[in-house]
């Protein structure tokens, strides 16, 4: 359920990342504050049917590293409150996940981390640029993805530079671009 859960953010980062196959070049990492350790989550503490979407683990819960008992938890928890279609949307999405190469579910992880690492802001910029590509017509999602393949690493650079589009008022003049550095 949990890696469900993960494959849900992964495709939609594959998606998105799958127009922009680099991320953008940063003169710094964003610096981590390091996460407190989780504390151990108690079999008992969770609600009998998180308990039902977890047997498979009870047996051996106590050995869990704590960050796991932690998403495991979260995971049944969010899958709980998941409407049928979304369930759905989820298995076929963990299936497709399976199928993948190790090697390609790396590189989505990675990503995922990459992503996770922006700021809040540019996280946005990534849903909302994901969203405007997914409603493209399927020709125009092919030709983009054949043009950003064709990019240098310098080009795609400035591509993610620019701001993002947005919807200006009819009569309004296009937004400037960022000239090349």
């Amino acid at each position: 359920m949990i890696r469900a859960m993960f494959v849900c953010a992964s495709l939609l980062l594959a998606a998105a990342s799958g127009f922009a196959q680099s991320p953008p070049a940063y003169d710094e990492p964003p610096a981590a504050a390091p996460a407190p350790p989780a504390a151990p989550k108690a079999w008992s503490s969770m609600s009998p049917d998180q308990q039902r979407l977890l047997q498979s683990y009870q047996g051996k819960w106590d050995s869990l590293p704590p960050e796991r008992q932690q998403a495991l938890a979260k995971g049944s928890q969010r899958w709980l409150t998941m409407t049928p279609e979304q369930r759905s949307s989820a298995q076929q999405r963990f299936t497709q996940w399976r199928a993948m190469p190790p090697e390609q579910r790396e590189q989505l992880r990675q990503r995922w981390q990459q992503f996770k690492a922006l700021p809040p802001e540019q996280q946005q910029r990534v849903r909302e640029s994901f969203n405007r590509f997914r409603q493209m017509p399927p020709e125009r999602r092919t030709e983009l993805r054949r043009q950003w393949r064709q990019m240098s690493p310098e080009q795609r650079r400035r591509v993610m530079q620019r701001p993002s589009p947005r919807a200006a008022p009819r009569g309004s003049p296009p937004p400037a671009r960022r000239a090349p550095r």
